[in-house]
């Protein structure tokens, strides 16, 4: 995140929506110095508009989304999925030609069928997704090197500009992000199973907890052991965001589930019945995929440099 540019790369960037991903950009933005002239940001809770200012993240606070907006020339919708509709119409006519309209949900094709059919023309729109969070939310949660080698995918129609996906890949690449270019569907069916499901199952296996009776329910909290506590922290996320996602997604999703509750009709069988070459040879193919994401880097969570792991 070396300052190496004269001039920035662009002169306004309105960010909707202040929350985890949202002050996390605009946090990097500021502290690359040369990305954007003017860090504009909006949000229609009027705490974290309190907390951005205090926390002096943005060059401008706006409780507005269309005044935040106005001689945009990026804009990076950062709030839950189920508000992109409603969101594209309010924001379309402030948008300028040579624009560049994007986003940061975890389902892309939504953006096509929500967002796209409000874009004047001449505006560039760019969906993307930052494979980068943790389940805090709130101006407070961001952190600047939350995106440091990170994913993050773009997933351009086929007839976007080529220089308009370049430039939106620069500004991601230069607050640390690695930028994948992906199509949409592909995107939303490799999510599915690696983000939206594991958040199923959470939510899922902490909601049994909470049905066992009382005594169990605190010895279960009291004695989690690493498993059940990465559960809870994925059980934790937002919880408006992941409605949105599984109401928007669920032909992916419905589709991964379907495969993932036979496959535990096989483990289940295999428990039943004691088959123990089968149960090792499963757990030992899937330590393989582990060791990819060990890897690949992607194992240990970003954390901010400023403190130490374990209060971030």
């Amino acid at each position: 995140m070396a300052d190496v540019r004269t001039t920035p790369l662009f002169h306004r960037l309105a960010i909707i929506g202040h929350g985890l991903i949202g002050s996390s950009i605009s946090r990097a933005v500021r502290q690359a110095g040369t990305l954007a002239a003017h860090v504009a940001v909006a949000d229609s809770d009027a705490a974290y508009l309190d907390r951005s200012r205090a926390l002096d993240i943005a060059d401008s606070v706006h409780a507005d989304p269309q005044a935040a907006v106005k001689d945009a020339d990026c804009v990076v919708l950062c709030t839950p999925v189920g508000t992109y509709g409603s969101l594209a119409a309010q924001l379309a006519p402030l948008l300028q030609p040579g624009t560049i309209l994007t986003d940061v949900g975890s389902i892309k094709r939504i953006v096509t069928a929500e967002i796209a059919p409000h874009v004047p023309a001449g505006v560039h729109l760019i969906p993307g997704h930052p494979l980068a969070g943790t389940e805090k939310s709130g101006p407070d949660a961001g952190f600047a090197e939350l995106f440091e080698g990170r994913y993050w995918i773009l997933t351009p129609p086929p007839d976007c500009d080529p220089a308009a996906i370049e430039r939106l890949a620069s500004l991601w690449r230069e607050i640390g992000a690695i930028v994948e270019i992906m199509d949409e569907d592909y995107h939303d069916k490799v999510l599915a199973l690696t983000s939206h499901l594991p958040h199923l199952i959470s939510y899922t296996i902490v909601g049994t907890a909470t049905d066992l009776e009382e005594h169990m329910k605190q010895d279960v909290i009291r004695f989690a052991a690493s498993g059940f506590r990465d559960f809870t922290r994925l059980a934790g996320s937002n919880p408006v965001m992941w409605r949105d996602v599984f109401l928007n997604n669920r032909e992916a999703v419905l589709e991964m589930l379907q495969r993932f509750q036979e496959d535990l009709t096989y483990l289940q069988r295999a428990i039943r019945w004691g088959d123990g070459e089968t149960l090792e040879k499963l757990f030992t193919r899937t330590r393989e995929i582990r060791r990819g994401v060990i890897d690949a880097k992607q194992d240990i969570p970003p954390q901010p440099k400023d403190l130490p792991p374990e209060q971030s």
